[in-house]
């Protein structure tokens, strides 16, 4: 029996960081060789942060991308390190690099580069086309690149076909929701097909509107997880693997002997041999599987990690928000507590001549319960000056949404002036509803340097508060079961100027994220007047969708990278 140890350095890099990152990695060579670990691995472009979009179009990122790799490996020493970089030949590819004894002694290119959703691939690397075979006491392991082990005819086959017995994947595969069963069961049915043990090593942490969720594991040749980390957190998880009975399964299935049989060797496929013996182990390690979140829960930390390092990694200390007594800002507030602690997190209340007496009590109880600092901020006076200066140009005219949008952008203007002042950069509290229908308005509640639920449907937005305050009760009961109101005019209610939610969200989802058209959302059962009310605001609402700042990507389809609609544009369906 001879079993090999494995590592997988589940890190949260920063893009461009290269010390902080060479930093990060050699810290986790050390955890793992205190634990007398043989090969250990690490996320997709590591060396780099993922992703750097851009910057790879710069020579001078790639260069230092690579003169870091060999800092990196010069302090390298009895341990196996797969480690993601930029590598530069005749073109540059998406690389993982074979660490050991102070030298880099193999790579491996990428060869399936997404470009799709989030991804742009193909704009920065070129395709790679060898297979990387490491050989070390007569056992093989291959190596491969997220996006490299989803499709059915990948380079797992011809490595199972090569006589490895474990295919190590390194990812940067962003969360979103439900994707983390999905991941699990793909690479199930890819080890079962294959008869090899995967060893999947994810990134952790946020990058700009993006989250990484991390939940590396390992995964036997029957299938079996062995091994499972954290979710939402850096991890070094550890798994021994039993070599000879990956290779006894293997000598019992036929499929791989009459691949085997008519195999030829097409592919360019590089054998690196090490000297390297494995270890005699002293340590017994407990191979740990943390159990799965539900998916409130992940989307939930998902949340909190993508604000937490978007503020943390651009140099910010402090928020600021309005706390207007609704869902939407007690949700955000209790996120940033979550995130960032209650002292870096400031409310405002900004009270109109329509707030209710309800709306400020629950706001400041909101407050009282994350323990944040609070100003209050009454916008009366100032929107009877700005009334008092339009009434000659207004003259004859009916108030309408001008009048509320005024109320809305003095608020966005004293966010901004304090975020001006004191360096406090502003959270947007607008969710996914309120952005696909343009309910929200430009340069008022707009406003702000990242808007945390930006992907968040109205009715997952009740779905997270009822899970956070089922850890402690934060959030007023009020909030959950009041009509929501953006408390404009005089008894005005969303769903009375929109749809209710469930059906809002459903319709939303199905045109947005689904890609359904109108005719197929009213064949659902959906009333026709809606649907094409719906879909004809989110329609021409994408010119203000495009001025919003950027926020947290939790659905498979969120506005921006994901879904790239022209402004100007005549195509209606309705």
């Amino acid at each position: 029996m001879k079993k090999i140890r494995v590592g997988l350095g589940q890190i949260n890099p920063v893009v461009g960081d290269f010390d902080y990152n060479l930093k990060k990695i050699l810290d986790y060579i050390e955890k793992a060789k205190n634990q007398e670990v043989d090969i250990l691995i690490f996320p997709e472009l590591s060396i780099t942060g993922y992703p750097p979009e851009d910057l790879v179009l710069k020579p001078s990122f790639i260069e230092k991308n690579i003169q870091y790799l060999n800092k990196l490996a010069e302090k390298v020493e009895d341990i196996v390190v797969i480690v993601g970089f930029i590598d530069k030949q005749e073109d540059v590819y998406n690389a993982a690099a074979i660490v050991y004894n102070g030298q880099v002694v193999g790579k491996y290119h990428k060869q399936y580069l997404p470009n799709y959703g989030v991804f742009d691939e193909n704009r920065y690397f070129q395709q790679g086309k060898e297979l990387t075979i490491l050989e070390i006491e007569g056992y093989k392991f291959g190596v491969s690149i997220c996006e490299d082990i989803w499709y059915p005819e990948n380079p797992i086959n011809t490595y199972a076909i090569e006589g490895c017995e474990i295919v190590f994947n390194i990812n940067a595969s962003p969360y979103s929701e439900g994707k983390i069963k999905k991941r699990e069961e793909l690479l199930k049915v890819r080890s079962r097909d294959n008869l090899v043990s995967i060893v999947y090593v994810n990134l952790v942490g946020g990058q700009d509107e993006l989250v990484f969720d991390g939940n590396s594991f390992v995964v036997s040749p029957t299938g079996e997880i062995l091994a499972k980390g954290k979710g939402f957190e850096e991890d070094l998880v550890i798994a021994d693997i039993d070599l000879d009975e990956i290779f006894r399964w293997q000598l019992k299935d036929n499929r791989l002997k009459n691949l085997r049989f008519s195999y030829k060797r097409q592919e360019n496929v590089n054998v690196i041999s090490l000297d390297y013996k494995i270890k005699e182990k002293t340590q017994i390690i407990e191979q740990r599987i943390v159990l799965d979140n539900s998916d409130v829960e992940s989307t939930y930390k998902a949340l909190v990690l993508g604000l937490k390092d978007y503020i943390t990694k651009n140099g910010f200390k402090k928020v600021v928000l309005g706390l207007s007594g609704g869902v939407d800002s007690s949700l955000v507030a209790t996120i940033a507590v979550d995130a960032l602690g209650s002292e870096n997190v400031k409310g405002v209340l900004m009270p109109s001549p329509y707030t209710s007496k309800e709306s400020v009590e629950d706001a400041l109880e909101l407050a009282k319960n994350l323990n944040i600092q609070t100003f209050t901020i009454p916008i009366t006076d100032v929107f009877k000056t700005y009334l008092a200066e339009f009434k000659d140009i207004f003259k004859g005219l009916n108030p309408d949404t001008t009048e509320e949008n005024l109320q809305a952008r003095i608020r966005g203007n004293i966010l901004m002036a304090l975020s001006n002042k004191f360096g406090w950069i502003v959270l947007a509290t607008g969710n996914k509803s309120e952005m696909s229908v343009g309910y929200s308005t430009l340069y008022g509640d707009m406003v702000g340097g990242f808007a945390v639920i930006k992907d968040v449907l109205k009715t997952k937005v009740y779905q997270l508060c009822r899970y956070r305050n089922s850890i402690s009760k934060v959030i007023p009961d009020r909030v959950l079961v009041k009509p929501p109101s953006a408390e404009l005019r005089p008894n005005q209610t969303d769903e009375a100027e929109l749809a209710p939610y469930h059906i809002l969200d459903e319709i939303i989802r199905m045109y947005v994220e689904e890609d359904y058209s109108v005719e197929e959302i009213i064949q659902s059962g959906f009333d026709e007047k809606t649907v094409k009310k719906i879909v004809r605001l989110i329609d021409i609402n994408e010119y203000k969708r495009r001025q919003a700042p950027i926020g947290i990507k939790i659905t498979e389809r969120a506005f921006g990278k994901d879904r790239r609609m022209p402004i100007t544009n005549k195509f209606r369906e309705y």
